[in-house]
């Protein structure tokens, strides 16, 4: 079975599955790509296969030890992370790093997985850095990340990286019609090229739910309507700052998207389309400008309610 799941990426597939079958395993894999890159993926095929107890190629995917990685109940997995914590707590760290020198319950190794390795701080990096330098013989870590250089170089340099490729568009577009059979042919194309050739980012685009907001907002601007651009804006004002600057990036996008669209090419957006056909360049680009400094204002502790009022007033 080995591998196949994981799309694309052959050579780091069978770098691996040499790595395997000669023993030569790393204590230590940093994987890295953007959101919908298949990390996630990788790194269950990873631990499956150095847990597998099959005969043959690994991961068999077949055996019981296989089975129980990828439903998550391998009790020498150990995922260390806090979702409802934007920072890894340092804490979650050190008990995980204690746990580690427990010998494995089932399996010759012991994994502890990381999932969101660029979000351990400075103190939690150090931390695991302790053991990192000399770990149980019995010990793998698998970090995931969307950037290694969010890593400090001791950690990274005590690390095998693997870092996922873009797919093949032939490939994506393959894989996204055998998933999603009753879409158009365009808005797969559109969401292949929107996701940078990573088949999770384009599913995640094709199955997202339409942005009300995002709606309401090409139509004010394509209508250049400020009254109905101050009714979507004063509810935000009381938006935590996190919300709000997610929504200003996808109206950002819808702009940018709008300048895309005059230049003759696809439609990268929904909205877009329609608001580079009734508003100039210009204009779409004094938007783009409005909503980069609106951004960076609520990054940097500007109010919500302060925010909003400069983009009612930049984009009437």
């Amino acid at each position: 079975m080995g591998f196949e799941s994981l799309l694309g990426n052959p050579r780091l597939k069978e770098n691996l599955k040499l790595s395997l079958a000669s023993g030569r395993l790393s204590h230590c894999y940093l994987i890295s790509g953007p959101t919908g890159s298949g990390k996630r993926t990788l790194a269950r095929l990873l631990a499956a296969a150095i847990l597998c107890r099959g005969a043959g190629e690994k991961p068999c995917l077949r055996c019981r030890a296989c089975r129980k990685v990828l439903a998550g109940t391998h009790p020498d997995v150990i995922t260390v992370d806090d979702p409802e914590k934007k920072t890894v707590p340092v804490e979650r760290i050190r008990a995980a790093r204690a746990e580690l020198y427990i010998r494995p319950n089932e399996a010759e190794k012991k994994i502890l997985l990381i999932p969101r390795a660029q979000d351990l701080g400075i103190p939690g990096q150090n931390a695991l850095l302790k053991v990192l330098e000399e770990p149980p013989g019995y010990g793998v870590f698998l970090l995931l990340t969307d950037a290694a250089d969010k890593l400090l170089p001791t950690v990274r340099s005590r690390s095998t990286e693997l870092e996922l490729s873009p797919l093949p568009k032939d490939l994506l577009i393959r894989q996204l019609k055998n998933d999603f059979p009753q879409a158009d042919s365009e808005v797969l194309s559109q969401a292949a090229a929107q996701s940078g050739g990573f088949l999770g980012a384009a599913q995640a685009l094709l199955e997202a739910e339409p942005d009300e907001n995002a709606r309401a907002f090409a139509a004010c601007v394509a209508q250049s309507d400020p009254v109905a651009l101050l009714r979507l804006l004063i509810p935000m004002e009381k938006w935590k700052r996190d919300r709000l600057i997610a929504q200003l990036q996808v109206f950002l996008e819808l702009l940018q998207g709008a300048l895309v669209c005059q230049a003759g090419l696809p439609e990268p957006v929904p909205g877009a389309k329609e608001i580079g056909a009734r508003r100039d360049g210009a204009t779409l680009l004094r938007g783009v400008e409005a909503l980069k400094k609106a951004i960076e204002y609520a990054q940097g502790n500007v109010s919500p309610a302060a925010v909003c009022g400069y983009l009612a007033y930049a984009l009437r």
